[in-house]
């Protein structure tokens, strides 16, 4: 039998990197002379890769970028990012106890994020986690990212998973709809960066804490799935 695959959305889900975003598209949009966003933006700019958070940041500040202000900014931002990792960001308290006890039960984990892959599998190296996955896949890993089902699809196969035996993790829409695009049971958690109750994003469970997070739950959902 094939044992199953957890996968997880990275922030706001596995690891609380609000500090970090924020100061990262700070230090990028100052370069602009604009004010600095806070914690309570910051929902409505993650979850769709650096390069839509500078877009959305630039908008919210009332100036919108042409194509060719964009990159340099880019660049910007992930060298500090890079540069001051892993900063404050730490993971969600209990997420480290349920990983263990579904390794300890030969369970596979995987990270799908929409974030850019070397910006992902940086900072879970330098939180020393990288030997929980057996995948790390960001926004420019596959030629589409979540929602499209094949970024979920991918990371599955790169896990050496099997589909009808994985279930996603994630705080927002986007983790919700691939999970939905790729036929796979879907967990919710609150505390994570959604602008809206991720009670009306249509998950198949919601768990308030980690400590929630455990085998038998995981084999649940895959049995009613």
């Amino acid at each position: 039998m094939t044992f199953p695959l957890v996968v997880f959305d990275l922030d706001g889900t596995l690891i609380d990197t609000a500090p970090d975003l924020v100061a990262s598209l700070n230090h990028t949009i100052a370069a602009l002379d604009l004010a600095p966003v806070g914690y309570e933006d910051l929902t409505h700019l993650v979850g769709h890769g650096a390069q839509a958070m500078i877009e959305s940041a630039c908008r919210l500040r009332g100036h919108p970028l042409t194509p060719e202000a964009l990159p340099p900014l880019l660049e910007r931002l992930v060298a500090f990012y890079t540069d001051t990792m892993p900063g404050d960001s730490k993971p969600f308290p209990g997420v480290i106890a349920a990983m263990d006890a579904l390794k300890a039960n030969g369970f596979k984990l995987a990270i799908c994020t929409n974030k850019m892959e070397s910006l992902a599998t940086t900072l879970i190296a330098k939180l020393e986690l990288t030997h929980y996955f057996d995948a790390i896949t960001g926004g420019d890993t596959f030629a589409v990212r979540k929602p499209e089902a094949q970024h979920l699809i991918g990371t599955v196969e790169r896990a050496g998973g099997k589909l009808d035996r994985t279930v996603m993790i994630g705080d927002s829409l986007n983790d919700m709809l691939v999970a939905r695009n790729a036929g796979v049971p879907s967990i919710a958690v609150p505390f994570g960066y959604s602008d809206v109750a991720v009670e009306t994003l249509g998950p198949s469970h919601i768990i308030a804490h980690f400590d929630e997070l455990t085998p038998d739950l995981v084999e649940g959902l895959l049995a009613r799935a």
